[in-house]
């Protein structure tokens, strides 16, 4: 390892210093990445298991706001900015990954990976010496609206694909999804809130 580190600092030290700006944006897109990927991993366990552990009552309440009824590739279903329709099996019954239940595993999931990716970009990413509270504010505002997005446009798709797949499989395309587009947005939201050039000021 030693050995690894040493070869590459000899490589990363004269581009650094060479172009420090794009080594800057080099560094901070990587760190970013890993992070980001990391928290999208704990969204991904939360999607897929936290449904079950609330078990049939949530899967089986309904609550979407607001609701439109749709159709799309011959499925038929009702899509909601906030919510997830209850999931029905080929005789009727209700079955685990929709209604009330997925939408407070997929709700709780992505706050609680922002909790866990905030201090980490904040601190070792963008290394930021500025407000958190004013800073926390802003990204909390930024999830929301997202988060909003992110629900409205799963809410197109999800139906269609619980009736062709397990809800395994169209977890994962939830996660990437979610997790790929919040990816991108933060990273700019990051640069805005934690601004170049801040000052340890007392």
């Amino acid at each position: 390892m030693g050995a690894v580190k040493e070869a590459w600092m000899g490589i990363w030290t004269p581009f650094s210093n060479k172009h420090p700006k794009l080594a800057k944006w080099i560094y901070q897109i990587g760190l970013f990445f890993i992070f980001s990927n990391g928290v999208t991993i704990f969204q991904y366990l939360v999607f897929t298991f936290l449904p079950g552990i609330l078990g049939m009552g949530l899967a089986g309440t309904e609550f979407m706001v607001p609701k439109a009824a749709m159709s799309l590739f011959g499925v038929d279903f009702t899509w909601s900015l906030i919510g997830t329709p209850v999931h029905y099996d080929a005789m009727g019954a209700v079955v685990i990954g929709g209604g009330l239940g997925y939408t407070i595993s997929y709700w709780l999931g992505t706050f609680l990976a922002q909790c866990i990716n905030f201090p980490l970009q904040r601190n070792i990413t963008f290394k930021s010496h500025g407000n958190p509270v004013y800073q926390a504010m802003w990204y909390f505002i930024a999830w929301i609206v997202i988060s909003l997005i992110c629900n409205g446009f799963n809410n197109l798709w999800m139906p269609i694909a619980a009736a062709h797949v397990s809800p395994a499989i169209y977890n994962i395309l939830v996660t990437v999804i979610t997790g790929g587009v919040s990816m991108v947005i933060f990273f700019f939201v990051f640069k805005i809130i934690f601004p170049e050039g801040e000052g340890k000021k007392k």
